[in-house]
């Protein structure tokens, strides 16, 4: 057919414009070190091309293809994608927020979630009614000081969504052993932890629910995207009928749940209360394509991360230089620095620096959210653990530089260069 043989020139158009864009040439201090650079190629673009010349642009086929390929890479049995990782925070607290499930969190409840982190794991727990706990954090690591959890559970208490911050791996071990004493629903941030292991098991699969984020600047993308993981039958299912308005066509038991409304047209049968959180099968497209690339890009962010943790360890006495955990797998959405309190610099001044050699930096995510404006439209909603003095610290003197598939042996060289450029001047 004549659509046909166009559609594959274009397919081989597309192919060639992405095999023919030459590579900057990389010019210390002159070329740019982004943040983030588009990991997706031909193979994801003509993916979703086919399915806008086909007019399957909604959630089909495709998406439910990468959920079942996403599942098995991180090792659970269901995923449910949506719209972005925003999104698959507030599913995932839906579904524990609903009265189907038993000993549901109602209105009012804790859930512990650290204080460094960004800003969309804290405001879901406050719009389905719950009481965010603001728990310090380690400095080493930026993810949840085990001890400060424990000391923050109250009666009140009914959940922990931690966060794997920049692709490093929770302390899960005792955290989870924290849960069973005090039976509470776990929930698995891994929106920036895509193939991070504890173990050789990968992260988002030892809590109750897990979230993971395709965002632009993720590991992997769909553009926009989300998933929510688990084990548990009940919950995917929930998952699955809140994501598109809490009808059933997408419930394994959609068909007695019919039988028992036939007087309602069971397209349009809704049994729970729910939102439009549906993915595009571009997105899904997008997602299959992207997973088979995904360790690939993470053995460039580890070999870049070993690489600088390796140079820059001799500036120790200044700053400090973050390192992968025994028995972890970091995938290290970016490369953090904290600065010490001894050193003769301020974090500003090294990030100022590093801008003006055409390095972006960034904070670490929202920093101490307790100290975000938006908290105080909340401040009878949400408690602080404590004085939160390391998330104070980690707002006021760390940040991060890009990681990503982008970044070669002439980049990460330029960035050590550029520090030890600064350093001299100091």
């Amino acid at each position: 057919m004549k659509t046909d043989r166009i559609k594959g020139e274009i397919h081989k158009l597309i192919e060639e414009y992405y095999g023919s864009r030459p590579k900057e040439l990389f010019v210390p201090g002159k070329t740019k070190i982004p943040l983030i650079a588009p990991p997706y190629g031909h193979e994801e673009v003509n993916e979703a091309l086919d399915s806008l010349l086909g007019g399957q642009v909604t959630m089909g086929e495709k998406v439910k293809r990468f959920e079942r390929a996403f599942a098995d890479y991180i090792g659970v049995k269901y995923a449910i994608m949506v719209t972005s990782g925003s999104t698959a925070n507030s599913l995932a607290l839906a579904v524990l927020t609903n009265p189907a499930v038993r000993k549901c969190i109602k209105p009012g409840d804790e859930i512990i979630t650290p204080a460094v982190t960004w800003a969309t794991t804290v405001f879901p727990i406050l719009n389905f009614g719950a009481v965010p706990v603001l728990v310090d954090v380690d400095l080493d690591t930026f993810n949840l000081n085990v001890d400060e959890v424990e000391k923050a559970i109250t009666p009140k208490t009914k959940a922990i969504m931690l966060v794997h911050l920049l692709g490093n791996p929770c302390n899960m071990g005792k955290l989870m052993e924290i849960a069973r004493k005090h039976n509470l629903f776990v929930i698995e941030d891994s929106c920036e932890a895509h193939g991070a292991e504890i173990n050789g098991q990968k992260v988002g699969s030892f809590g109750d629910l897990a979230t993971f984020s395709f965002f632009f600047s993720h590991h992997i993308t769909t553009i926009e995207g989300g998933m929510v993981l688990t084990n548990n039958e009940q919950f995917a299912e929930l998952a699955r009928g809140l994501r598109v308005f809490g009808w059933i066509r997408d419930l394994k038991d959609r068909e007695n749940i019919a039988r028992l409304y036939k007087t309602i047209d069971p397209r349009f049968l809704f049994v729970n209360v729910g939102f439009n959180f549906r993915a595009m099968e571009t997105q899904g497209g997008f997602g299959i394509h992207q997973l088979k690339k995904l360790e690939g890009f993470i053995d460039v962010r580890r070999k870049n991360a070993r690489f600088w943790s390796r140079e820059l360890q001799k500036y120790a006495e200044y700053f400090t230089v973050h390192t992968e955990r025994p028995g972890t797998r970091h995938v290290w959405f970016g490369y953090p620095i904290t600065i010490n309190r001894s050193a003769p610099f301020t974090r500003a001044e090294m990030m100022a620096f590093l801008e003006k050699k055409m390095v972006e930096t960034r904070p670490i995510m929202a920093g101490n959210i307790a100290e975000q404006p938006a908290m105080r439209l909340v401040k009878d909603r949400y408690v602080k653990a404590g004085s939160l003095p390391n998330a104070r610290y980690i707002m006021r003197n760390s940040f991060f530089f890009g990681n990503h598939q982008e970044i070669g042996k002439q980049e990460r060289e330029a960035i050590v260069d550029y520090i030890e450029e600064f350093m001299y001047g100091k």
